[in-house]
């Protein structure tokens, strides 16, 4: 069997945008764009649209009619002034975004996903869709995993949800695989996690919880007291949705 190719790479700034020209593209940003990106799709979004600019952001929803969109997003982990919602995924339910148009902005995860437009298939990953995500892309003959990191820094938050659709992907005796050194480390990385959660006894979910509060994510959120994100973004396929981002239209369904 030919072995196909899966690269994990710790942020944007370690890769050039043309390097992920047509191949299969998996963007984290686990503390949260990504993950609550996620929340909005399966809370019956009708679309999500990312922008890279507050600025683009508020263009856009005038241009659309403001009572027709839901704004979200943050910077410096915070709502943005004048916008519905922040970038907590409790905060997009069902009530507050079915069937709604929701236009998002984020520090680090929107910058993500722009940087990978040049790919074939641009998919929105997380640890809460982890397993939907890992079968979207598990007969393609290229992915490339991009942790959006936090300002071009690598993030633990986003090695461990890399390592875990790695985890997963070589998980079968048929798959094989060519990773680069970065897809190899982030698997280790995982893979004792989940050592450290069997010898405490804990669901792998429980200790991922655990682990996000000493990430440099997970210690700006709890700086700003929104500790609740951590285990809200640590549940281990609580979503069966892997959303896509049509590099055409510029939406995610």
């Amino acid at each position: 069997m030919k072995e196909r190719i899966l690269n994990v790479h710790f942020s944007p700034g370690l890769v050039e945008a043309a390097e992920l020209a047509g191949s299969t593209v998996v963007v984290i940003d686990l503390l949260r764009a990504t993950t609550t990106i996620c929340q909005a799709v399966a809370a019956g979004a009708g679309e999500v649209v990312p922008f890279l600019e507050v600025s683009d952001a508020l263009a856009a929803a005038a241009e659309a009619g403001r009572s027709n969109v839901i704004l979200g997003g943050e910077r410096g982990g915070s709502r943005i002034e004048g916008f519905d919602l922040g970038n907590s995924p409790s905060e997009y339910t069902p009530e507050v975004v079915g069937g709604r148009r929701v236009f998002i902005t984020t520090t680090n995860g929107t910058r993500a996903l722009d940087h990978a437009r040049r790919a074939r298939r641009i998919v929105v990953g997380a640890i809460v869709n982890l397993s939907t995500v890992v079968a979207s892309v598990r007969h393609e003959p290229r992915v490339d995993i991009l942790c959006a990191g936090t300002g071009g820094n690598t993030t633990h938050e986003d090695l461990l949800a890399a390592g875990a659709m790695v985890h997963q992907l070589g998980s079968t005796a048929t798959e094989r695989w060519q990773t680069n050194e970065a897809a190899r480390e982030a698997c280790r990385h995982w893979e004792s996690l989940v050592a450290a959660a069997n010898a405490a006894s804990r669901q792998p979910s429980e200790q991922l919880a655990i682990e996000l509060r000493d990430t440099l994510g997970g210690r700006n959120l709890l700086a700003i007291g929104l500790e609740d994100d951590l285990v809200d973004c640590a549940q281990i396929d609580r979503l069966d949705v892997a959303p896509e981002l049509d590099v055409q239209t510029w939406r995610i369904h």
